[in-house]
């Protein structure tokens, strides 16, 4: 089903709405959530909840896109559970690597100066990441965006530059058939 029936079936409160997002997108954003929370049962419970955040604001909201903005709902809820459950009083102080690299440098939220300079450093990453080949945006964008483990990101790299050889291999197959 495309993405405007879906918003079309939220907007008439139709239950169906749930069950064919979670269909179209369910497997991704649990894949999100899981990479942020660590946990396949965490991972659920933020595909639950997004969903009912989607219930609740669809409308009015209306998404221009429907991955994107689920993409997010369950984004915010994995990192939402991933803080309450590695919050200092609870007894484990340890973050995702990501997690504290943008800590860093993202500004707070609750001042009009942080807001500014949020909106400048979205300006600076956009044209950063406008920047980059695809390849490398793809990788900047699974480590920071979804969150993906540096292992796992290796694999990928891996795995893609064994599927499609780069410009010294091909030539270098070139000159092999040719001496032959």
């Amino acid at each position: 089903m495309i993405d405007q029936a879906i918003i079309a079936l939220f907007e008439q409160r139709d239950e169906q709405a749930i069950s064919e997002s979670e269909q179209q997108y369910g497997a991704l954003c649990r894949s999100v959530a899981r990479d942020i929370t660590g946990s396949e049962a965490d991972a659920e419970e933020c595909l639950n909840d997004a969903m009912l955040a989607a219930w609740n604001a669809i409308p009015p909201a209306k998404p221009k896109n429907l991955r994107a903005y689920l993409l997010r709902l369950v984004r915010n809820a994995a990192h939402d559970r991933y803080r309450a459950a590695h919050t200092e009083k609870r007894g484990a102080a340890q973050n995702s690597g990501s997690i504290d690299e943008l800590a860093e440098i993202l500004p707070d939220k609750s001042d009009v100066a942080g807001e500014v300079e949020r909106r400048e450093m979205l300006r600076a990453v956009t044209a950063f990441l406008e920047s980059l080949p695809q390849r490398q945006r793809d990788l900047f964008v699974r480590r920071y965006w979804y969150a993906t483990d540096v292992a796992a990101l290796s694999r990928f790299r891996h795995r893609r530059s064994r599927s499609r050889p780069n410009q010294w291999q091909k030539s270098s197959q070139q000159r092999h058939l040719f001496r032959n």
